[in-house]
């Protein structure tokens, strides 16, 4: 049986805004913000805050749904520092490393990569076609160049300088995606200085998903070593990072950032 964004939050069908966004903060505190359970309850309260998705989310459950709910993908949760672009600011939650010690191969990872940059590659000259496909290829290429400077402001931090970094990374966004960053940054803000979080990104690859004139769809495989006052010596995650970039006034910024970690 799946759960509903309800179950997932562990609140009533009519709870209200503010015991739905209790439930949320409550159960990603201790998540690293790059964990698939960070980021399923990061989707259920942005649904579930929201008068008008709300709505719709609801009526979409069936009767008997209430009990067996609409499929939602979960994944066992991990153990983390700090809890929070993201859609999204503090990055993903697979080690390279595995909870016993194994070691992932570094081979396995590189070809899970190689193969994902193939796929999105594939679907960018499907979604480029033919006749403007120079004009577009050339916007995507620069929306490519503005995801993989951003990622790195984005989704990493310092506890000792988190409201300089903040500012860094609203400066890449657009006002709307800003205001999802500010809600999961305000929770790190409430965990990081007392775990003594660090956290610094490096971008490994990238590809194009989709484009079009003003809208690109990016995928970034990132590095994050981690440390924290339990863990000195940086653990490395490794993430896929999909970034949707807007072109605003000739710019491209982030409206949008999925982070998860690259399977294993």
């Amino acid at each position: 049986m799946t759960p509903t964004w309800y179950d997932l939050l562990g609140v009533d069908r009519a709870a209200d805004p503010a015991a739905i966004r209790a439930a949320w903060k409550a159960g990603i505190a201790d998540l690293e913000p790059g964990d698939r359970r960070f980021e399923t309850l990061n989707r259920a309260a942005k649904v579930l805050l929201d008068p008008a998705a709300r709505a719709e989310y609801d009526a979409s459950l069936a009767p008997e749904q209430e009990s067996e709910p609409a499929v939602v993908e979960e994944a066992p949760s991990s153990t983390s520092d700090a809890g929070a672009p993201s859609s999204t600011s503090d990055a993903g939650a697979s080690s390279a490393t595995s909870g016993a010690g194994r070691e992932v191969p570094a081979r396995l990872l590189a070809a899970l990569a190689v193969l994902a940059l193939v796929l999105v590659a594939a679907t960018t000259w499907a979604w480029l076609g033919a006749g403007d496909a120079g004009a577009d290829e050339s916007a995507a290429r620069e929306a490519q160049q503005a995801a993989e400077e951003a990622v790195v402001p984005v989704l990493s931090y310092d506890h000792r300088r988190l409201e300089q970094d903040q500012e860094r990374a609203q400066a890449l966004m657009t006002g709307g995606y800003r205001e999802d960053y500010d809600k999961i940054f305000a929770v790190i803000e409430e965990n990081a200085p007392r775990l003594r979080t660090k956290v610094d990104v490096s971008v490994v690859a990238s590809g194009i998903v989709r484009a079009s004139e003003d809208r690109v769809q990016v995928l970034v495989f990132v590095d994050r070593p981690t440390t924290n006052k339990e863990q000195r010596e940086p653990v490395v995650y490794k993430d896929q990072v999909t970034l949707t970039m807007q072109r605003v006034d000739g710019e491209w910024l982030v409206d949008g950032m999925v982070t998860s970690p690259v399977p294993q």
